[in-house]
């Protein structure tokens, strides 16, 4: 999706006798994609980390960018003793790529600060995270940081949770359908589909998370109300290991948009 946006200019002066004005004249139209919108999201997180920091590693297209800067800043001296924690087996190989030093939570159990996207964020700056598969290990590294600084571009922006697609729910695969019918009978009051998701290839083989699980996609067409309650009555089911409703964790949330960068803090 690209996103117009009006370029600066300095006080370039128009000669009066050049005549009318043309259309070729009017200052050119400066067309941001969503992943520039991203980009820029990124950068601004980054901004808040300090040398000696251990830092929560986030996953997907918007965290990849913060993860690529951090490096950067490492090899030209601007961060130093930095220590990662990687969301996922592709953030760790991206991390370790380049050359950034990773250790874990048996080691670093306290987190200074997570950098991560979302899938969809509300006015309270509750979270939709998950699409992109590591929603199990996002939630356990991103609860133990003292700082969790959200990056997204304005599509993002939601009236409700579950409002714009999926709400992810991780789940063991054994006796799966099982699993996924007590899902859709949770959220009947909210016409929920839950839908097993599968490879991209068109297989039609069930997606495997990092940790060896499968994940049930919620599909809502009405607002599913008390998210707290929506919460706890999904994790009593057994065989459902975590949902993607990041709820209360973000204490930041990086907005690029048409008008610029905007900075929510809880």
């Amino acid at each position: 999706m690209a996103i117009p946006c009006l370029p600066l200019f300095g006080s370039e002066k128009l000669s009066m006798e050049a005549g009318p004005l043309s259309p070729l004249s009017s200052p050119p139209q400066v067309v941001l994609t969503q992943d520039e919108l991203k980009k820029i999201a990124a950068y601004k997180a980054v901004e808040f980390v300090q040398s000696g920091m251990v830092l929560g590693l986030g996953t997907g297209s918007t965290a990849k960018h913060a993860v690529d800067r951090i490096a950067d800043l490492l090899r030209k001296g601007k961060l130093k003793n930095i220590i990662g924690i990687p969301t996922s087996k592709k953030t760790h190989q991206q991390a370790l790529s380049l050359g950034i030093p990773l250790s874990d939570l048996d080691s670093h159990p306290i987190v200074d600060l997570a950098i991560d996207g979302a899938d969809e964020v509300d006015s309270d700056l509750n979270l939709v995270k998950g699409r992109g598969g590591s929603l199990l290990r996002e939630k356990m590294i991103e609860s133990a940081c003292k700082k969790f600084v959200v990056i997204v571009d304005e599509s993002k922006l939601v009236s409700h949770i579950g409002a714009n697609g999926a709400m992810p729910v991780e789940i063991v695969p054994f006796c799966w359908k099982f699993t996924q019918e007590r899902l859709q009978q949770l959220f009947d009051y909210a016409s929920c589909m839950a839908k097993l998701r599968t490879n991209s290839g068109g297989n039609g083989e069930p997606f495997v998370t990092d940790n060896g699980n499968y994940i049930v996609d919620l599909y809502f067409k009405k607002d599913i109300g008390d998210l707290r309650a929506a919460s706890d009555a999904i994790l009593r089911l057994a065989g459902v290991v975590e949902h993607g409703m990041f709820l209360g964790m973000a204490t930041t949330v990086i907005v690029a948009g048409e008008l610029g960068v905007t900075i929510k803090n809880k």
